[in-house]
């Protein structure tokens, strides 16, 4: 099977599965619209991570939530659905109008009440979380500049306890980090490496189908 004809393949197996278990909804297809119309990259989470990153804040119990990344707030929307009704999603956000977009999607979908959004750099907001004691996180879901991961997993397990699901998005590149020749792939393969060293860890990537085999890191706490 050539390239082509297997980039297609994989288009239609996540197609199958997002129709099967994640049909759209109007509050996920406006948000995708209006990312769309903004301008923002298209590099949301698909249909079905989405689902599956809801349903590891069901199946965890997660109350409160942190989100590195939030783009246009589609996978925010997921999370904040699955909170509990007094749960509380942050989600960090480097660009006012990325978090401009996503706080409408958000309100759009009746869940303003569970998520606040914080604009600016990541690492100086990880930080203030740790400095004004706003941790521990039941669930961390890391989905930001690729080259920042081994540093954001550093201030993940600072804001963490015993149990603490930690996510990483991109864990596979499509397989870019097998053999990295750029600095993100170099970043995602230290990324993984530290997920599987770490002995306060219990890890696995779980490999993920869109238009490419991609991947994401799920890690539980064990010790912060």
């Amino acid at each position: 099977m050539d390239g082509d004809s297997t980039r297609e393949l994989l288009k239609n197996i996540d197609a199958y599965v997002a129709d099967l278990y994640a049909p759209a909804d109007e509050a996920l297809t406006a948000a995708l619209r209006e990312s769309e119309r903004a301008g923002l990259p298209q590099i949301n989470v698909s249909a079905s991570e989405g689902k599956l990153l809801q349903m590891l804040v069901e199946i965890s119990g997660s109350r409160r939530a942190l989100e590195i990344g939030t783009l246009g707030g589609y996978s925010a929307i997921h999370f904040a659905r699955a909170l509990p009704d007094d749960g509380r999603l942050i989600s960090l956000e480097l660009e006012e109008r990325h978090a401009e977009v996503a706080r409408r999607n958000i309100e759009r979908a009746g869940l303003s009440e569970r998520v606040e959004i914080r604009v600016g750099d990541a690492r100086d907001a990880l930080a203030g979380l740790v400095e004004n004691g706003e941790g521990p996180f039941d669930l961390i879901f890391i989905d930001a500049d690729k080259e920042g991961y081994p540093e954001y997993l550093d201030w993940s397990m600072r804001l963490s306890r015993p149990g603490t699901l930690i996510l990483g998005d991109n864990a596979i590149r499509g397989g870019s980090v097998m053999d990295p020749d750029d600095p993100s792939s170099r970043a995602m393969r230290e990324f993984n490496e530290k997920l599987a060293k770490d002995p306060r860890l219990s890890a696995l990537v779980l490999p993920l189908i869109r238009d490419r085999i991609d991947g994401l890191a799920i890690a539980r706490v064990l010790e912060p």
